[in-house]
């Protein structure tokens, strides 16, 4: 069973693993090793049991909003960071796709919005998710771009909206 929370601070460990591990896998198999390291920033620290290390993964998730997907009420596969209007990040375990977490935490997010007030959520999606969100109702806005994450560049992404 998957239950949608909002993220509390001890989290941050288990959430920065998950992070680390999906980002690598699905989004950054073009980069060379050592700008995946770049390109993971913090995160390519998420499985050290240095306090600093610690630290600054806990510091980096931080957002307005931020959910998470709880299977069993036990372990984290999912997580969901973003703001009144605009998508920050989402990621869910592979082993677990194709499932609705994803949807599950992205419909909390879009109900979290409209409470706010909001109208519109926009995003960059990665290449790999841009099929997951247009199946979500979310639109192109314009061709594909490139940006710089963290230390790293050259991580495609995918403009879109949608309006709820």
């Amino acid at each position: 069973m998957i239950t949608i929370r909002k993220y509390q601070k001890k989290d941050s460990i288990e959430v920065g693993r998950l992070i680390a591990d999906t980002f690598k896998k699905y989004n950054l198999s073009y980069a060379s090793p050592e700008d995946q390291q770049k390109l993971l920033g913090p995160f390519r620290h998420a499985r050290s049991n240095n306090e600093s290390h610690k630290k600054g993964i806990a510091k980096i998730l931080t957002a307005p909003m931020i959910f998470v997907a709880v299977q069993d009420k036990k372990e984290i596969v999912g997580v969901l960071r973003g703001s009144k209007e605009k998508m920050q990040s989402l990621f869910v375990y592979g082993k677990t796709h194709r499932k609705g977490i994803g949807q599950k935490l992205v419909q909390r997010f879009e109900k979290e919005c409209l409470s706010q007030g909001s109208n519109l959520i926009r995003l960059m999606a990665t290449i790999y998710a841009t099929p997951f969100y247009q199946k979500m109702g979310y639109k192109k806005t314009t061709g594909i771009r490139v940006m710089n994450c963290f230390e790293g560049t050259g991580l495609k992404y995918q403009p879109m909206k949608k309006v709820i």
